[in-house]
């Protein structure tokens, strides 16, 4: 946008480079404008206009699902939203998610792809939680049999801690079972001492104590699944809840395996399509959330915090392959130009989806919106969108310098 640096022009059509790479735009004969040439876009039919104001949203969703088949075509399998089994230590085990469960809905957020699920659950509210119920005392106890193996872990090869692992499992289980806080310490005490014994290590002299506080931060929700063929409702699961090592703060972690889906040319195409919808909700919601005011100004990010993101994602994903990186930068190309075509049709002045709102207008009451008003709306939408941009960009270079 801005003053024009450099142009040429190829039959009817003039390309132009302009100053501020803050955005791009494509303008038509009679756009915002009278013409009398015939070929104008003032002076097409209204069904023509229409097509070409929601071609380009369209054109991005199309894109999308290019770069999401991109992304999905390295994969030996896809994920599933269904339970296939859980980690020893697993609070959504003790609070009633079970093998065979099929995730259909989180934190009040409809799952259909593993993208959904994401989605919901790192959107879920931290809550705090009653620290005195037996679900969260099976946690403990669970947490402390955890605890247990990582300590005497250390010095294993690979077959001791094979062994080891089986038994954690094994006691976990044991402890998930039990149906009152004496028996569930009861099992955690029994499994150290037979993991020690399978393991040719002295007893332990004390046992951990379980101490019970009067409440707990949990990212806890109600889920839907379809358990034997019937949807039911699970209220109150937690979700795995831990303290980040670097900045102390809550976090949330998956604590269960999922089935796996085959891959082949169908499913492919299927998960092309149904992640890429995904995708589209996730922006939705986004939206919803800042107007509801989930979402706040630090969640929002322009050209420069999308710099910054992309750059972290890459690095991170280098850690493992380049490849990986390539994909993960792929991956996020892919949500932004979905993102583009959504927030391009929201109905909003100077956007596409307000210039639709117009032309609906004029093909119901059979008049169209007069120039000067709709140059108005335009305008003052516009002057709105880029105090915006100003504002996020001020805070994004603001959290480059300063952190945050």
């Amino acid at each position: 946008m801005g003053p024009k640096l450099l142009s040429f022009t190829k039959g009817e059509t003039t390309y132009s480079l302009r100053l501020l790479p803050i955005g791009g735009y494509c303008a038509m004969e009679g756009e915002d404008e009278e013409s009398e040439n015939p070929r104008a876009f003032n002076n097409a039919k209204i069904w023509k206009r229409m097509i070409i104001v929601v071609a380009g949203a369209t054109m991005n969703i199309l894109f999308g699902l290019v770069l999401m088949m991109i992304t999905l075509l390295p994969l030996e399998q896809f994920n599933s939203t269904t339970v296939s089994d859980f980690a020893p230590c697993s609070f959504t085990a003790s609070t009633g998610l079970k093998e065979g469960d099929k995730i259909v809905e989180l934190n009040d957020y409809k799952i259909n792809t593993s993208t959904d699920f994401s989605f919901a659950m790192y959107t879920m509210p931290l809550v705090e939680v009653d620290g005195t119920t037996f679900e969260i005392y099976k946690e403990d106890c669970l947490f402390y049999l955890q605890n247990h193996c990582a300590t005497i872990s250390s010095e294993f090869n690979e077959e001791q801690f094979k062994t080891l692992y089986e038994m954690w499992k094994e006691g976990s289980k044991a402890v998930l079972a039990t149906t009152d806080k004496e028996h569930a310490y009861s099992a955690m005490c029994e499994y150290i001492d037979k993991i020690n014994e399978a393991l040719s290590l002295k007893k332990v002299e004390a046992y951990p104590e379980i101490e019970e506080k009067a409440t707990r931060q949990r990212y806890r929700t109600d889920v839907t699944v379809v358990r034997d063929g019937k949807e039911i409702v699970l209220k109150e699961i937690d979700f795995f809840t831990y303290r980040d090592s670097e900045t102390s703060e809550p976090s949330i972690a998956i604590d269960f395996y999922v089935e796996p889906i085959e891959k082949t040319f169908v499913s492919l195409l299927d998960q092309t399509f149904s992640q890429t919808v995904s995708v589209v909700r996730m922006v939705w919601g986004s939206l919803v959330g800042m107007v509801t005011g989930q979402f706040g100004i630090n969640d929002v990010s322009g050209p420069v915090g999308l710099a910054s993101a992309i750059t972290d994602v890459a690095s991170e994903s280098l850690k493992t392959s380049f490849m990986d990186a390539v994909m993960s930068i792929v991956y996020v190309m892919m949500v932004i130009t979905v993102n583009l075509g959504v927030v391009n049709m929201l109905p909003f002045p100077a956007l596409d989806g307000g210039r639709f709102v117009m032309l609906l207008i004029e093909a119901i009451f059979r008049k169209p919106v007069p120039r000067k008003i709709e140059g108005v709306i335009n305008g003052a939408g516009l002057v709105l969108l880029l105090m915006l941009m100003a504002v996020i960009t001020f805070k994004d270079i603001w959290v480059l310098i300063f952190g945050g």
